[in-house]
This record gives structure tokens, C-alpha cells and sequence, in this order.
């Protein structure tokens, strides 16, 4: 356990451009928490929990994520609409400008690491307006011992100013905030918004040019955990699938909750040090690691609360995107350090609102490197305006929006990796059953849990006619039998009562994945071709 103390070290920012700062560093967990109350900017939770509002923006925004365009990027970075170039030289003159304005102000700096395997480690300094921004630092990343603080050289530099407004026509910037990543400069420079996402993904998103690279490791947005036998299970997920939720398995310990990277030696690391869960619809029941982890030290953002300081965790007036940061040591069960070996399943989680999906399938290599490059869920109605029927959402490598490289460098990757350890690759579907959203009903988590639990056991390997069924539009490999699970529930069709429906929404969804995957297909090969649906004849 690191210690929670404040540092006697100091430090100076005037190598940033931040003059005659009150700087405040190093600080405890306990004291930025209490800094946040005393200026208005947090109330404490019932629990203990520093429960914040991001202001203006309560999520990402990826129209306004920048990469500065130079030597180091111009031929490598896929660049396009989720890599949105930005010019060195306007760079600059922001940045300037963002010193500036952190100068002569109190601000809170905070040395931290990402990557748990000591070979990969990245030292990051981490520059905040605001101290429950620091907070949030302190418990995403890597905490230093007070040793390895003595002589800490910063790789990366994070400077987040939300009070700081940019004007888009000096600027550069699309409107008064961004998030804008230079990978000559090592900055990530962040204004405009309050959203602490941003901070996280910052670091993510160069972790994901800097690891395929100079370092030969595939960096992965997915959870993961490690059984009593030191087998590895891999989770890839887009928001809101399970992917925090299934990975705390209470016979298995979490490893970590969003990001990793894979290793040629074929180890697996956590980037981060804490957990950055949804907390809509929260109950102890179902999520009883994340909603006991809510507690002094966690930082909630943008939930609604009683006078008592009681959180009604349905309540999405604010946003649906409501928001929990805890260190992993919130968590009971976790790997210390956070490194597992010997991959032995890895499952894509899809949230179907379709609910033609089966709710587990085997798929072959091929079909593998097809579902990992699509990166499909669903936008149900009501999530965004505009949407008033299941809507499906395609974002490559299940986190387009991080990847500097283009997918199929992603994909090529861990279709390398599948096949040099031989690993388990399963689609599983956490959404719809029994009709589509608004007819259907959310796959009971028991049976998606059950079904997790006889893959990682062993109780579905034997693929045979008796064993497995083939989808007759999606190609997918369908057990008959699971361990806890009703077998109707197995066959998405069956639990629909209407073949002719079931079909006609299942080739709409089929025709959806290949107008999606038009824009890979140059750079497939037949294998991953040949793992497509199949269309109406």
C-alpha cells in the first residue's frame, strides 16, 4: 500500500511556462478531497465519496481530440475523423496561452506512472486546475513510493485547465475546448472541459502509438483478470457492455478494468491504477465490487443526491453517462501487481439491442479478426437525441476513438497473438433477447455470468454437431448446452417466437456489418473476409 502522505518535496513550473504558481504537490487523497469541499467544487457523499460536477461536458467529446501533425506522427497516425490533425505551430501558441493562464493561480501537480510492468513504465506529471481533478489522477494512474518520487523524471506531461476558454478561430481548435496529444513535445494538453475521462484517455491514446510502435506490444481497451491457476481472461467491451462489471468475478482477481497491454512475452499489464466505472442503475447486487468500492477516496461525477447525500443512481438527469473513479485497491480481489500471464480466453462483449445475436459464441480466428476490427454494440433509443430505435455503433478495435494507428494494425496483431498461444476467442451479447429493445429484455447478468464462467472452466471446448450449432446469418458457432443456463436461452432465435421478424432484423444487422467493414476490406485478407455474415439471397 502506497503511502497516503504529502511529500516534503517541491517543485517549481517554470520549465512549463507556469510562473508564480501556488503549487500545490503531492498531496494526499484525504487533502484534495477536502480542498474540493472547502472551494465549492464537491460535496461528500453519504459514503464517503467526493461527488463532483464536470460542468458543460459530462463525457468525452472526439470531435475536439487533436494530434499534432510532424515527424513523429505524419506518416504513422491514421488520420481522418477520430484522428483529427492540429498544426505544431498553433499547438504551441495554445500551450502558451494555457500556461499562461495557469500562472499566478493555485494549482495542483502530481507525479504518477502508467504501465504495471516495470519494463514499460511511463512516467507522467500531471498539471490541474483543479484539485479534485488531481484526485481523479491519484487514482487512475501508477502511485510512486515516496523512494521512487526522490528522483522522478516526468516522460509525459498532462496540463488540464477546464476554466480555460480557446477561440476556435485564433486557436485552431473546432469550438472552446480540447484534448489535443503531441507526441514530439510529450504533452497532453487539455482545456474547456471538466470531463476527467479526458485526462485518462489522453495517456491511453498515446500509450496506443507509443507500445505497437517502439515496443512491439499491442495495447488493448479491455478489462482483464486471472484465475487460481494463473489463467488469463481478456474482456473487450464499448461503454456500457459489462466490461468493468464482468471482469470483477469474485473467483478470479481483476488484473484491471479498461486498459492493458499485451506483451511478445505474452504477459498481460494494466496501464492504470484505479477503476473508472459507469454507475448508472447501480445496485449492490448485481455490481457489488463497484458499488462497495464507492467510498472515502472515490470520486463520483455528475450523479444526483439527496439533502442526506444519498445517490439515486437512476436518476440521469444530469447524463446517462454517470461516473465512479476508485484506486484498485477499493477492489477485494485484485493481482498485485497487476500483471497476469498465459492468455487463455478472451471475450468481445456486445451490447445487441437487436437482440439477434446469440448470447455466446465461439468464432474461429477469422471471425475473430472480423468482430475485433468491427468493434459492434448497439445505441438503444432514448441514450441520444434523435435515436428512437436500436441504432448499431461500430467503432474499431472496440476503441476507435483511442487509436492512432489504423485498426487492421491493431487486428494484425492479435490475430499474431490468437494463434501463438492458441487463446479462446468468444462473442458475447449482454443485450436483447427475446425480440429487439422495447420488446425484448436485457439478458438476465446470471446467465451472461454462467456463461463466462463454463467457457473460462473448460465446459465448452468440444466443438461438435452434438456440442454446437452454426448461425445461419452470422456464421457464429453456438453452444446447445451451458452449465446455469436455460437452453432456450442459448438460441436467440427461439427466444424470439417469430422466425420471420427474427430474421428479417437479423440480415438488416448483418447488412449494417458489411457496409461498416467496406472501409477495412482492402487491408483484410480472405481469412478475415470469410469471418463476415452472410447477406439475404
Amino acid at each position: 500500500m502506497v503511502d497516503h502522505t504529502q511529500t516534503t518535496k517541491s517543485i517549481s513550473l517554470e520549465q512549463y511556462g507556469i510562473k508564480n504558481a501556488k503549487v500545490n504537490y503531492q498531496l494526499s487523497p484525504d487533502q484534495l478531497h477536502e480542498i474540493a469541499i472547502k472551494k465549492g467544487q464537491g460535496v461528500e457523499a453519504s459514503t464517503g465519496a467526493l461527488a463532483v460536477n464536470t460542468g458543460e461536458f459530462t463525457g468525452r467529446s472526439p470531435k475536439d481530440r487533436f494530434i499534432v501533425k510532424d515527424a513523429v506522427t505524419e506518416d504513422k497516425v491514421w488520420w481522418g475523423n477520430v484522428n483529427i490533425p492540429f498544426e505544431s505551430d498553433k499547438f504551441e501558441k495554445l500551450y502558451k496561452k494555457v500556461t499562461a493562464y495557469l500562472s499566478d493561480k493555485e494549482v495542483f501537480v502530481r507525479d504518477s506512472y502508467a504501465c504495471a510492468d516495470e519494463k514499460y513504465k511511463l512516467n507522467i506529471r500531471v498539471i490541474t486546475e483543479y484539485a479534485w481533478s488531481n484526485q481523479f489522477a491519484y487514482n487512475m494512474f501508477l502511485r510512486p513510493t515516496e523512494k521512487e518520487l526522490e528522483n522522478f523524471t516526468p516522460e509525459w506531461t498532462i496540463v488540464n485547465a477546464p476554466g480555460f476558454m480557446a477561440n476556435p478561430e485564433v486557436d485552431g481548435t473546432r469550438q472552446h475546448n480540447f484534448a489535443i496529444l503531441d507526441f514530439t513535445r510529450k504533452i497532453a494538453l487539455i482545456g474547456g472541459t471538466g470531463y476527467t475521462g479526458e485526462i485518462k484517455k489522453g495517456i491511453f491514446s498515446a500509450l496506443n502509438f507509443i507500445l505497437p510502435v517502439y515496443k512491439n506490444t499491442l495495447p488493448m481497451h479491455c478489462s482483464a483478470n486471472v484465475g487460481k491457476d494463473g489463467d488469463t481472461a481478456i474482456f473487450f467491451g464499448l461503454s456500457g457492455t459489462g466490461k468493468t462489471t464482468l471482469s470483477a468475478d469474485p473467483n478470479r482477481r481483476l488484473i484491471g478494468d479498461d486498459e492493458h497491454g499485451w506483451t511478445a512475452e505474452n504477459t498481460v499489464f494494466n496501464f492504470e491504477g484505479g477503476c473508472y466505472a459507469k454507475v448508472i442503475n447501480l445496485t449492490e447486487e448485481n455490481e457489488p465490487d463497484i458499488y462497495h468500492a464507492i467510498k472515502k477516496g472515490a470520486i463520483l461525477e455528475n450523479v444526483v443526491m439527496n439533502d442526506k447525500g444519498e445517490v439515486d443512481y437512476e436518476d440521469i438527469s444530469i447524463t446517462q453517462n454517470t461516473r465512479v473513479s476508485y484506486p484498485i485497491d477499493h477492489i477485494k480481489d485484485i493481482q498485485v501487481p497487476s500483471i497476469g500471464k498465459n492468455p487463455k480466453n478472451i471475450f468481445f462483449l456486445t451490447a445487441d439491442a437487436f437482440g439477434v445475436l446469440p448470447p455466446i459464441s465461439k468464432l474461429t480466428p477469422g471471425q475473430a479478426a472480423y468482430h475485433f476490427i468491427s468493434g459492434y454494440t448497439a445505441k438503444v433509443a432514448g441514450t441520444e437525441a434523435g435515436i428512437d430505435e436500436p441504432t448499431p455503433n461500430f467503432s474499431a478495435c472496440f476503441g476507435a476513438p483511442f487509436m492512432p494507428l489504423h485498426p487492421t494494425k491493431y487486428a494484425e496483431m492479435l490475430s499474431a497473438k490468437m494463434k501463438e498461444t492458441g487463446v479462446n476467442v468468444w462473442l458475447i451479447n449482454t443485450g436483447w433477447t427475446g425480440g429487439a429493445y422495447g420488446v425484448g429484455s436485457r439478458i438476465k447478468l446470471k446467465y451472461t455470468r454462467a456463461m463466462i464462467t463454463a467457457a473460462l472452466n473448460g465446459d465448452l471446448d468440444l466443438v461438435t454437431p452434438e456440442t454446437y450449432r452454426t448461425h445461419s446469418v452470422f456464421g457464429l458457432l453456438q453452444p446447445r448446452f451451458c452449465p446455469g443456463v436455460p437452453t432456450e436461452v442459448l438460441s436467440s432465435r427461439q427466444t424470439w417466437n417469430n422466425d420471420e421478424a427474427y430474421y428479417k432484423t437479423a440480415y438488416k444487422l448483418s447488412e449494417s456489418f458489411r457496409e461498416n467493414f467496406k472501409k477495412f476490406e482492402e487491408f483484410a485478407n480472405d481469412e478475415i473476409l470469410a469471418g463476415a455474415p452472410n447477406l439475404k439471397s
